[in-house]
């Protein structure tokens, strides 16, 4: 049916003719979305504005006016009609008899009315009290009478906005808040609202509103289609309950599924999903901006006055090479090259989210537009930085999902695709399948103290569920995935397999100890064969916990956290093996003993400086082939004659240089024969914050201050602490220190696990100087954000530390860690 047809159905201005073409045009089986909405929009103006017609003869200064969603021409089957009566008060009684012969019509044909009859002024003062009445307005749209009147209540009612936006616009933002707390997030939730929940139809509407202000505007790519779909959505849902209902209850999904053709109800949910996801992250992004222009007016001129006027220059921090942070969001630097730099994203994204800031819209933007995929596999600063995103916590969170709403993560890990907005139909889940592998991996991110390997840990639980989108056993799928997701990423082959055997296992702990005998000795035996290692087990135990923590309230509790510990001890007591010893050092290279030698010569640090380098990955079909090696680091061999504090003084060398140490070893190297004397062999691994690195005199220089104690390390340290002002950042767990009186004869080994930050091995080396202690070796490891470093520690003798002693230390070393 043509819509000349509908209307000629709809000439009599009568509640019957209207209802019939009404009927007509919503049983259309061509025409739906935005042209049915359009068309019932019309189709309503001409009968409203025959009644008007009817009713109003010889009235003058009137006008009706369709505010709200009718006001921006959009109606759904049972959506309400927003009608305001505008007059300009010089006859309200045939205002009045005008009004029952437009309402009641309305309320004969069942349709929801929410209607107004008040004179301009009238308007603009409730509407400057209630802000959902001026909300309404900002969509004011003319229907019949008076142009003039309708044309000056649209001029005032947007200037008024405009004038009262820094005022108004945090008045809506804490209403969108308030709703989303009682309503939950749109993009998880099972049986959502459309229009109240985040990430809604009402959130939509308030950035319309925000971008009516002139003070911000929202990011527009995407937007218009993500809130049609939720439209859509809603006009399938009103056509088949025949309810005003913005609530998608489970009954339901299936047949408004079927209404928009799709082939069922989880594909249906993926879209709501997809679509709120849009929404909410523009909301993010447009409050952020909101927030940030407020504080600017606020700001400039006392700033102006400060400086005698001029425009005051924002400014820039730098956080990571390439990356800055400015006016509290993270930004790229000048002279950044995201095209020549594929490791940029991940490297803005891990300094954003330990920071504790949001990435800005247009740094995403600009490295999704113009960022080189990662070779295959991915180079070891790659590996590093998506670990240490992974592992900051809650901010991971906001950072992820601005990198997705790019495009960015399936652009780094393709796999991610299946999983993206999945829903769960599972009453233990509160999340989609992407939603809970990132909150577990915030989860995991609280247990890396409890694992020897953190970034196996992370990995694993970005992983475990990443089968979900495949057929048949998600554990078995998740197995092959991840297999080939960690070798891409750059893992060797055997932590390949143990994360493999992380993602198959990971509901193995939870299910056997809540369904099976443990004392059966053969129940503990086969999760023993499956697991196949201590280590192993120890990452399993905190990414089962980290997973049930995940999922939901009803997936953890006290009492099934008992049954796998209890499960976990058991199995550790069939794994147990004999204890470690130190490992056994390999001989020195004939550079390391050329340095040992000089140092011995000269009475002072010789060091040299070497770039590492791994063969050239396999270049994607997308990047440029270079054929050059990778860059790992820089090797530092660093030979100095034994003597207390060199371990402080050089890693606070490192750490006024700006040099992040990736991985360390310091150990005594038995010299030829015939040379007198002891020397210490440190083998670093650093790498530049930002910056190029310095000259090797420069360091060798400073060292020599350092151990001479002309260097005033700590100070300088502290002068620099001071000049930046510490940013909120990530709440890391607090560093744990344990003693392994067992793993080695020669020595006591004290375990540190903690957050790595500018200066810790600086501060972990002084107090252990400080104890009395000498370091006899040490195996030093930065995995991402985390520092699992073993220092193998003897007294003045030369003896292992007495039991009380090696517990003193470590208890003073904790707590200078977490003071």
């Amino acid at each position: 049916m043509t819509s000349t047809n509908v209307r000629k159905d709809a000439e009599d201005s009568g509640p019957s003719g209207y209802a019939a073409a009404r009927l007509r045009l919503l049983t259309e089986g061509v025409r739906s979305g935005p042209p049915r909405r359009a068309a019932l929009a019309e189709l309503t103006d001409e009968w409203l504005t025959g009644l008007f017609a009817a009713g109003a003869e010889g009235l003058r200064g009137v006008s009706l006016v369709a505010v709200g969603g009718y006001g921006r021409g959009e109606l759904s089957p049972r959506s309400d009609l927003d009608l305001l009566l505008l007059h300009d008060g010089s006859d309200s009684a045939g205002v009045a008899a005008l009004a029952d012969r437009l309402w009641y019509p309305v309320w004969d044909l069942g349709l929801a009315l929410d209607h107004s009859v008040r004179t301009q002024s009238e308007a603009r003062k409730v509407s400057g009290e209630d802000l959902k009445v001026q909300l309404g307005l900002l969509d004011a749209r003319h229907l019949a009478g008076d142009l003039g009147l309708t044309a000056g209540l649209r001029t005032a009612v947007l200037a008024d906005w405009r004038n009262q936006a820094p005022k108004r616009l945090p008045e809506l933002q804490e209403l969108c808040a308030e709703r989303a707390e009682r309503q939950g997030e749109l993009q998880y939730l099972l049986e959502p609202d459309l229009k109240e929940a985040r990430g809604g139809l009402r959130d939509a509407t308030a950035l319309r509103a925000v971008a009516a202000s002139w003070l911000a505007d929202a990011p527009r790519e995407g937007l218009t289609d993500a809130r049609r779909r939720l439209l859509d959505v809603r006009d399938a849902l009103h056509l088949t309950t025949g309810r005003a209902t913005d609530r998608l209850a489970l009954q339901e999904q299936d047949q408004v599924a079927a209404e928009l053709g799709l082939l069922d109800a989880d594909t249906l949910l993926r879209q709501v999903y997809e679509a709120a996801r849009v929404v909410s992250y523009a909301s993010d992004v447009t409050w952020r901006e909101v927030g940030r222009v407020l504080r600017s007016r606020a700001v400039r001129p006392r700033l102006r006055a400060m400086l005698g006027g001029g425009k005051p220059v924002a400014e820039r921090s730098p956080l990571a090479e390439g990356v800055v942070e400015q006016d509290g969001e993270v930004v790229l630097a000048r002279a950044a090259r995201p095209d020549r730099d594929p490791v940029l994203p991940l490297r803005a994204a891990a300094a954003a989210a330990q920071a504790g800031l949001p990435l800005s819209l247009h740094a995403v933007r600009r490295m999704a537009v113009a960022a080189r995929p990662l070779p295959t596999p991915w180079p070891a600063e790659a590996r590093e930085q998506l670990v240490t995103l992974l592992g900051s916590g809650r901010p991971t969170i906001e950072v992820w999902e601005a990198l997705e709403a790019e495009g960015l993560i399936t652009h780094l890990l393709p796999d991610w695709e299946r999983v993206r907005c999945r829903p769960q139909r599972n009453a233990v889940h509160i999340w989609t399948v992407d939603r809970h592998l990132i909150e577990t991996a915030v989860r995991a991110s609280e247990f890396t103290r409890r694992v020897s390997r953190p970034d196996l840990l992370l990995v694993s639980a970005l992983l475990h569920d990443i089968g979900k989108g495949w057929p048949g056993d998600h554990s078995v799928a998740g197995e092959i995935i991840a297999k080939d997701v960690a070798a891409r990423i750059g893992f060797d082959r055997a932590d390949v397999a143990v994360l493999a055997t992380l993602v198959r296992h990971h509901l193995l702990l939870i299910d056997t100890a809540t369904r099976r005998d443990l004392e059966d000795p053969a129940t503990v035996r086969s999760v023993a064969e499956a697991v196949g290692s201590q280590s192993t087990l120890e990452l399993l135990h905190a990414l089962t916990e980290s997973d049930a923590l995940a999922t939901g309230p009803a997936a953890w509790s006290t009492w099934r956290g008992s049954l796998v510990a209890d499960l976990v001890k058991r199995v550790a007591a069939v794994l147990s093996g004999d204890a470690a010893e130190e490992p056994e050092a390999a001989a020195p290279t004939a550079e390391q003993e050329r340095l040992a030698i000089e140092a011995i010569a000269t009475g002072g640090p010789v060091l040299s400086l070497r770039a590492q380098t791994e063969p050239p990955a396999e270049a994607s079909a997308e990047a440029e082939p270079s054929g050059e090696p990778e860059p790992l680091g820089v090797e530092l061999l660093i030979a100095v004659p034994d003597q207390p504090g060199v371990l402080p003084a050089v890693a606070g060398v490192l750490a006024m240089h700006r040099l992040t140490v990736r991985t360390a070893e310091l150990r005594a190297l038995d010299l030829p024969d015939g040379v007198e004397g002891a020397v210490l062999l440190l083998d670093w691994r650093v790498a530049a914050e930002y910056g190029s690195l310095p000259q090797a005199a420069r360091l060798r220089a400073d060292l020599v201050r350092a151990l001479d104690g002309s260097l005033d390390i700590a100070g300088r340290l502290a002068e620099r602490d001071a000049a930046y002002p510490r940013r909120r950042g990530v709440v890391a767990p607090p560093a744990r220190v344990t003693v392994h009186p067992t793993a080695s004869r020669l020595a006591t080994v004290i375990e540190v696990r903690a957050q790595d930050a500018p200066g810790l091995l600086h501060r972990i080396g002084r107090a252990l100087d400080d104890a009395g202690v000498r370091v006899r070796s040490m195996h030093v490891s930065t995995l991402g954000s985390n520092a699992v470093d073993a220092f193998y520690v003897t007294n003045g003798k030369g003896a292992p530390l007495p039991g009380d002693e090696a517990s003193l230390v470590a208890r003073k070393l904790e707590e200078m860690l977490r003071g």
